[in-house]
């Protein structure tokens, strides 16, 4: 079981929590820069096509098979690569990514934000609630971590 106990030290073994998890996303830990996530992609499914202005991510695949874009726009994806179990993948801010599932069973991946993205702590079994809790104003950064302050917003297509 991973706890967010927030910005103090903290350890786990990251490759059994990967795979151990079923929630479409599991925020592991939160400090003020960074923000360590979990997450299982079901069959047929994605991660879904966003970007992040001021945001790079790492993502590294722990289990599963299936595809990366990335683009300067989200009708300009001119990046692909199959990705597996052990590949990782890295984010520019700015560019918009989908990470989709290909495979026969769920994509478990964790991903590194810099600056911190999500809720502390937050778990959301599905990409439906993790939707619900960002249009409810429920999966937003701790007022104690350092966010960039140009205003651009992150944008889901």
């Amino acid at each position: 079981m991973v706890t967010d106990n927030g910005p103090k030290p903290n350890v786990f073994d990251i490759e059994k929590a990967t795979t151990g998890n079923d929630n479409y996303r599991q925020v592991a830990w939160t400090g003020k820069y960074l923000q360590v996530t979990l997450m299982s992609i079901p069959v047929g499914e994605s991660i879904g096509l966003e970007v992040h202005p001021e945001t790079d991510q790492f993502l590294r695949l722990e289990a599963g098979e299936g595809r990366c874009v990335m683009g300067p726009e989200k009708d300009n994806l001119d990046f692909e690569q199959k990705v597996e179990d052990d590949w990782s993948i890295q984010v520019p801010a700015g560019m918009w990514h989908d990470v989709i599932n290909t495979g026969y069973e769920p994509l478990k991946l964790y991903a590194v934000y810099a600056p911190v993205h999500h809720a502390q702590g937050i778990v959301q079994a599905t990409a439906e609630d993790a939707e619900k809790d960002e249009e409810a104003g429920k999966d937003e950064p701790p007022s104690w971590t350092v966010q960039p302050g140009t205003g651009a917003e992150d944008q889901t297509a």
